[in-house]
């Protein structure tokens, strides 16, 4: 029972921290209608730009998260601006495409600038292990899960009550509309990728303080699709459920059921479950059906 409750707390944990990165995801599918398939190698630009921070120019992780913050920010307003604003009306495969050579030129540029090593976060969180019974968290888990849901009531505080989260709201269910109403559209575009940048630089970060900063930590990407398509691609609850759903899942998976097969299954357990509730609900548990009026 010790060794189950162990894993479910860490499942929760790094499924929150999926939870926070699925939600840039939402955020850009549910402005423009396109998967940002370079997801993953925001959230390692984010972790790399924070080591760099703090291990080069020594500067305290407070200040550095902040810059990182700054810094991924401007990153993906440069992407919006430049890569994706010309595509705005081009078909979404399109876009979709381009995404992904986004992912390739990023995942490059990081090889050329960082190299290949695994590193490591100088020790930011305390060390001693917290003991309840005989389970034992390890500070880290517990102050990643700290952030991970301050950054959540936060964005949601601001997408129900600020004027600019309003305006992305309802952007996102009908931009014709929005555009009759005098909300730029374009404004809504460059901060929804600003703010997809920022959460999954937030996640490189935790995800860099637990496992180590290395290119793998960019595989983010495709594990959070699972979780975006479980929890429905246009909801911002559902990246969060689905985000500790698979969390929790992957983590008993690889506690209970990779000793078994050898290993491998934890990584695969996210797409097979998507499988199974694709066939009952294809829109995800929260996503809405769409009705098109021919």
């Amino acid at each position: 029972m010790t060794f189950f409750i162990q894993m479910v707390i860490t499942g929760v944990v790094v499924g929150s921290i999926y939870g926070l990165v699925a939600l840039g995801f939402v955020l850009i599918y549910r402005a423009s209608d396109v998967l940002n398939l370079a997801n993953g190698e925001f959230v390692m630009i984010g972790a790399y730009i924070a080591l760099t921070l703090t291990t080069v120019l020594q500067l305290p992780f407070w200040a550095a998260m902040i810059l990182t913050l700054v810094l991924s920010g401007l990153l993906g307003f440069v992407v919006e601006r430049v890569v994706l604003g010309p595509l705005r009306t081009a078909p979404v495969i399109s876009v979709i495409m381009a995404t992904i050579g986004l992912s390739s030129l990023l995942g490059g540029a990081v090889h050329m600038i960082w190299g290949h090593q695994n590193r490591s976060f100088p020790q930011v969180f305390p060390t001693t292990p917290i003991r309840i019974g005989e389970i034992i968290i390890q500070p880290v888990y517990l102050w990643s899960f700290i952030i991970v849901i301050i950054l959540l009531v936060i964005f949601s505080i601001f997408f129900k009550f600020s004027k600019l989260g309003i305006a992305m709201r309802a952007s996102a269910d009908d931009q014709q509309a929005a555009m009759t109403m005098g909300m730029s559209v374009k404004t809504v575009y460059a901060v929804t990728w600003i703010i997809a940048s920022v959460v999954a630089s937030v996640g490189g970060v935790l995800l860099g303080h637990i496992n180590g900063v290395n290119a793998q930590i960019a595989v983010i990407g495709l594990t959070v699709l699972p979780v975006v398509i479980l929890g429905g691609l246009d909801s911002v609850a559902g990246a969060i459920v689905g985000g500790f759903l698979i969390g929790i899942i992957q983590n008993l998976a690889g506690g209970y059921l990779d000793p078994l097969v050898g290993g491998g299954l934890k990584e695969v357990v996210p797409f097979i479950i998507v499988l199974l509730i694709l066939m009952l609900k294809p829109h995800g548990l929260f996503g809405k059906r769409g009705i098109e009026r021919v």
